[in-house]
């Protein structure tokens, strides 16, 4: 996340999981066979548990011939909690890999007590139930669900034309994939002005639904409108930003 930042990014995507005793921990996959040497699904595992494996211990960038970060990584799954602290005032998008209710009012709990400032700075996305979940008990908090999606970009179209945002749009997130942003009235600097000044954040995927297809080298960047304001998805920073730079 640190590279991330410093390679350029504004913000930064993570994924938490609920753990067996009620923590938020940090961890791309949904079970623990793959990175670690660990097996289940990690959150099924206590925090104790979790932080006593090796996260580097399945790493390899050469089909398994190598693995050198193997015996490095152990106490490295960090909590929720430490990756706030560790990034007090950076801007970060929290995305819920369970579908579970109790995922998302977990996560408003850890964050109730934040100023508007900071939780401005946040959002979170994921499966209808769990972000509705945390969007209940924190209503603040700008999300995105493919429920929250469909509720703004139905009444949008139907209206839009007209300049009319719909009250379904504010203070949210909007994902939008590139091929499909042209079908958006005032797509795309009346779109991303008009969704902006109603407190909502809009993100421009590639492709047509990958909500992660990233622009991620100079051809990728072609397929962005001229000009295009809104936040771009990329999952290599480290080459993107010189060429946004350039």
């Amino acid at each position: 996340m640190q590279a991330a930042f410093d390679a350029g990014a504004d913000i930064v995507e993570l994924d938490i999981h609920q753990t067996a005793d009620e923590h938020l921990v940090v961890f791309h996959d949904w079970t623990l066979d793959c990175r670690t040497e660990g097996s289940g699904e990690v959150r099924d595992a206590t925090l104790a548990e979790l932080q006593a494996l090796d996260a580097g211990f399945g790493y390899t960038a050469d089909g398994g011939e190598t693995y050198p970060f193997r015996g490095k990584g152990t106490g490295m799954i960090p909590t929720l909690d430490q990756v706030l602290e560790a990034f007090p005032d950076r801007e970060l998008l929290l995305h819920l890999k369970s579908d579970d209710p109790a995922d998302g009012r977990l996560l408003a709990a850890r964050l109730e007590s934040f100023s508007p400032d900071r939780l401005a700075q946040l959002a979170v996305y994921g499966g209808n139930r769990s972000v509705a979940a945390a969007q209940a008990e924190l209503p603040a908090l700008r999300a995105m669900s493919r429920a929250t999606l469909t509720r703004c970009l139905g009444w949008y179209i139907a209206l839009g034309w007209s300049s009319y945002v719909p009250s379904t749009c504010e203070g949210e997130q909007l994902h939008i994939p590139d091929k499909i942003g042209p079908w958006l009235w005032g797509w795309p600097h009346r779109f991303v002005d008009r969704m902006e000044s109603h407190g909502t954040r809009v993100v421009v995927v590639k492709g047509s639904g990958g909500f992660s297809d990233g622009f991620d080298d100079q051809e990728d960047l072609k397929r962005l409108p001229q000009g295009f304001s809104g936040v771009i998805w990329t999952n290599r920073i480290d080459r993107l930003a010189a060429l946004l730079t350039d």
